[in-house]
């Protein structure tokens, strides 16, 4: 079996197994570029096109896969980062800037979400992923309040960084994990019995955290239980991840697409030009992996589906 790098495609072979995820002849695109800090990518299945933050520059970008042209879809856009979709096809971001998760309806308006803790303001919402019972749960490091390049600047309200849930039904917030450094991408296993968290307090300290944990969910789904390292960042730290179809991670960092088993062994990379803050996986049979390098959106072809 061969180990190494598929000279010009971008795949980097490191356990034989990941060489069952790509084509070899399928390379790495650049789809457009233009960002200052490309991040939060997601797919709208109905509409084929991809939503993404270009946070620096206070506006979501939007990328339209039928013809390929870009467009703004929205600025300002409140220092907008993470993005996901909910179950009903709708848009949820975090807003640095205005410090909140919000939803934007089918019919263009904007509804706040959340933008309090026990009647303390939230610090700068970063990522958050859709349960399948509805609830969207989030992560609240202070990246957009720590100084103007992606917010602005203000006094944290809340007493550490931490991961926090929305009721489907009452719309209350509450913490299920208060000891992060610095919370950032996460992602439910396929079955939703596990959460994985990046913690990328390296941002902020060598000897800080870079890793992504692996917690176990109560019985009930709504609440946070044991919890374990699942992966060390070779290069960088982890920021944005997504889960395929085999529980396989594919992880953002400084070298690329950083590509774990469901045990956590690395057994593959994907070399992109720029450091990767965040990947979705879209196109017509989720088998397109769409990558926010710092200035720039790229895709690959994958023989696998997300």
């Amino acid at each position: 079996m061969f180990h190494g790098e598929i000279e010009g495609s971008g795949f980097e072979i490191i356990e034989p197994a990941f060489a069952q995820c790509f084509v070899g002849h399928a390379r790495l695109e650049r789809l457009w570029t233009g960002c200052r800090w490309a991040e939060g990518p997601a797919w709208f299945g109905g509409g084929r096109y991809l939503i993404w933050s270009d946070l620096p520059n206070d506006r979501l970008m939007r990328y339209d896969d039928t013809d390929g042209s870009v467009s703004v879809f929205r600025s300002p856009s409140g220092y907008a980062n993470g993005n996901t979709v909910d179950r009903e096809g709708r848009l949820i971001s975090c807003e640095h800037q205005n410090r909140r998760i919000t939803r934007t309806e089918h019919d263009g308006s904007v509804t706040v979400l959340a933008d309090r803790h026990a009647g303390k303001r939230l610090n700068s919402p970063n990522d958050v992923v859709v349960k399948s019972d509805g609830s969207i749960w989030f992560t609240d490091p202070d990246y957009g309040i720590i100084a103007d390049y992606e917010g602005t600047r203000a006094e944290r309200e809340q007493d550490g960084c931490h991961v926090y849930r929305i009721d489907p039904l009452s719309g209350a917030v509450s913490q299920v994990a208060t000891d992060f450094d610095h919370p950032n991408g996460l992602a439910f296993s396929r079955d939703e019995r596990f959460l994985f968290v990046a913690d990328s307090g390296f941002t902020e300290g060598a000897d800080r955290p870079r890793h992504i944990r692996r917690i176990a969910l109560t019985q009930d789904g709504k609440a946070l239980g044991e919890s374990t390292v699942f992966a060390h960042c070779p290069a960088g730290f982890f920021d944005g991840f997504r889960v395929d179809e085999q529980d396989r991670i594919w992880a953002s960092s400084a070298e690329g697409v950083q590509v774990y088993d469901r045990g956590g062994t690395l057994i593959g990379r994907v070399r992109v030009p720029e450091m990767v803050a965040n990947l979705s996986f879209g196109g017509a049979r989720r088998n397109r992996l769409f990558i926010c390098g710092t200035t720039s959106l790229y895709a690959i072809y994958l023989k696998i589906n997300g």
